[in-house]
């Protein structure tokens, strides 16, 4: 069975047909690409996928559960997570703290509990700050787990927020042009990253992605939207190489 599987998926915002029997299947453990020219209806494939839109027509499936309907929060817990081409990070919060939201799926105490500092408050709150330190590790953004989000440096603003949204133990992970405003040294080290979360994770990953070196080296499948339809499907190599796809997106 498929992780994901999307079929016949459509929305429509007043006459306007933004996405039109889009479909998709991603098998676990893949790495995916989602691409297409500017307004193509990448993002919000991606909205409906995790609950920001609802779809006017079509089914998604998690692990052969249908998701539509469902809130953003409740899709996240059934195992979606997601980061954005603008970086939605709390950024008047600590390196540490912004993990330890993407915690609070999986560590729990009750109101009271947190008012009163109830034994129950320090067990968990100590288990989230041990978690959350293992995993800012892993990233190499330990050292700056004290550090206020806002000021880290762009390039550990997005891991930071890749970190966030692996807090949360998703399975799938959906990834809005993570190389957007990168200089190509830090779209590398990405590169890099993105192959880690998916091999030490055993993560799956679908992006947007604009970057064609990005989305060559690491992709092992592509979709291509063209006016919300599906123009191009299958291996990287095949659908960079497809003539419908080099006309219409890389404007040969």
């Amino acid at each position: 069975m498929a992780l994901l599987e999307v079929n016949n998926l459509g929305i429509s915002f007043g006459g306007l047909r933004a996405v039109n029997e889009f479909h998709l299947k991603i098998e676990k453990g893949r790495l995916y690409g989602l691409i297409g020219p500017n307004g193509a209806g990448k993002t919000t494939v991606f909205n409906l996928l995790t609950g920001v839109y609802k779809p006017n027509e079509g089914v998604i499936l998690l692990d052969g559960n249908n998701i539509v309907g469902r809130k953003t929060i409740d899709i996240n817990k059934e195992g979606i997570a997601r980061t954005f081409q603008n970086i939605r990070l709390f950024k008047d919060l600590t390196v540490l703290e912004n993990v330890k939201v993407g915690l609070h799926n999986h560590y729990k105490y009750s109101t009271l509990e947190g008012i009163f500092r109830l034994p129950k408050y320090f067990k968990v709150e100590k288990a989230m700050d041990e978690k959350a330190m293992e995993l800012l590790a892993v990233f190499d953004l330990d050292k700056e787990a004290d550090t206020l989000a806002a000021n880290l440096p762009y390039g550990k603003q997005r891991k930071l927020e890749i970190t966030r949204a692996l807090a949360t133990e998703p399975k799938l992970l959906l990834l809005d042009e993570p190389a957007a405003g990168m200089n190509p040294n830090e779209t590398k080290e990405l590169m890099e990253t993105i192959r880690f979360v998916r091999d030490e994770f055993h993560m799956t990953i679908l992006l947007i992605e604009h970057d064609m070196k990005l989305v060559s080296g690491i992709c092992e499948e592509l979709t291509v939207l063209n006016f919300g339809e599906v123009l191009s499907e299958g291996n990287t190599s095949d659908v960079l190489n497809d003539p419908e796809v080099i006309k219409a997106y890389l404007g040969e």
